[in-house]
């Protein structure tokens, strides 16, 4: 009885430890099955906004912040010292070139002029009599009846009026211009602008503020700077185009176009402090959109870029090796493709390298994507949607 009673609680013992083991090792295969279960599948669509690679010309130019100012800016002012008698403008009107701007009191200097007539008229006399002794000294002298220091002396007063007579004409000269002083007209056509002084003043040749400025509004110059860097494709431009470079002006806070010009001014320097290069364009202005001190934004075309490769500029990403876009291919499926810009202008990025026109290319969610991730062309009741969506 003892002897069956250890046997029992032998093999009780032995059995703990195995039915341990075995359980452990179900647990093990239970748990590592459950673990190695693959995940439920899941959507790798992206919905996004797609658009083709479309191929045209492009224009080439670049854009300035630009001063508007006159063609030709005079101030007028008097040339010689007198009483201003009368103004021949109005204030904000147009005149032409020689017409009256202003009259100063002519009395004084037209008795200058009188008398510089009368000293002429004078000494005209003297040198006629002169002449004349000078013939009779001559006769007599080749009759030996006259001196020989006589007839020398005669032609010294002979050459002595002349020489007079050449200096009154001078003067009569002088006191003319002085005198035509006294009518001021304008030097230039254009526009003049306020009035600086009122008639009964007395005017002087040193006022520095002159009678009124005019300035040439049409046609009217815009003076505008590009980066230096910009300085080798404008002069390339200019050798390669036969006509002046196109210039347009524009409203500094608005699309809309303010004139056509051409350049006329490739600075013959760069200004070294700012890093800029200075142009000058001309605008005819017969409807004064323009205005002189005007801040506008100049565009400068510099040619047309034939059959090239555009993209809008939303589509272009950047990554630390460059610029790139999604692509997708025709099982809708998205790739990243790596590109070259030439340039950004009108939303547009110029691509010469990556795309080929025709392709499809993602503009908008493309930063859900990757590579490999099907593409669902998002509609515009989807985006609207999305965006009411968003804004609640």
């Amino acid at each position: 009885m003892t002897t069956l009673s250890s046997t029992r609680r032998s093999m009780l013992l032995i059995g703990i430890p195995v039915l341990a083991v075995l359980g452990g090792a179900i647990w093990l295969i239970t748990h590592h099955k459950t673990d190695a279960a693959p995940p439920p599948a899941q959507t790798t669509s992206v919905v996004a906004t797609t658009t083709r690679v479309q191929q045209h010309d492009v224009p080439i130019y670049l854009t300035g912040i630009g001063t508007v100012t006159a063609r030709e800016s005079v101030t007028v002012r008097a040339r010689v010292d007198g009483q201003l008698e009368a103004i021949g403008f109005k204030e904000g009107q147009d005149v032409t070139q020689g017409q009256l701007i202003a009259q100063i009191d002519p009395r004084t200097l037209q008795a200058q002029l009188d008398q510089a007539l009368a000293q002429k008229a004078k000494d005209a006399a003297q040198l006629a009599n002169a002449r004349l002794d000078l013939r009779r000294y001559t006769d007599l002298a080749k009759q030996n009846a006259s001196p020989r220091q006589l007839l020398d002396t005669q032609r010294a007063q002979v050459a002595q009026l002349e020489a007079a007579l050449q200096a009154d004409e001078a003067q009569v000269n002088y006191a003319k211009t002085q005198f035509s002083f006294t009518r001021i007209t304008a030097p230039i056509s254009g526009r003049v602008g306020a009035r600086l002084v009122d008639p009964g003043n007395i005017v002087h040749a040193t006022d520095p503020n002159g009678l009124v400025v005019i300035n040439q509004i049409d046609p009217i110059s815009v003076v505008f700077t590009l980066p230096e860097e910009s300085f080798q494709d404008i002069n390339q431009a200019l050798h390669n185009s036969k006509t002046p470079l196109a210039v347009t002006a524009y409203a500094r806070n608005n699309p809309e176009a303010l004139g056509q010009g051409h350049l006329i001014l490739l600075n013959n320097q760069i200004d070294t402090s700012t890093g800029t290069v200075q142009l000058k364009a001309d605008f005819p202005n017969s409807d004064h959109k323009l205005w002189p001190g005007q801040y506008v934004n100049a565009r400068l075309y510099l040619g047309v870029r034939k059959s090239a490769l555009t993209i809008p500029s939303q589509a272009v990403l950047r990554g630390p090796e460059g610029n790139f876009t999604f692509v997708v291919d025709a099982n809708d499926t998205a790739r990243v493709q790596a590109i070259h810009v030439l340039g950004i202008q009108d939303g547009l990025a110029i691509v010469d390298k990556g795309l080929q026109a025709g392709q499809r290319i993602v503009t908008d969610g493309q930063y859900k994507l990757k590579t490999g991730v099907k593409v669902t062309e998002s509609s515009p009741q989807k985006a609207a949607s999305t965006t009411q969506d968003d804004t609640n």
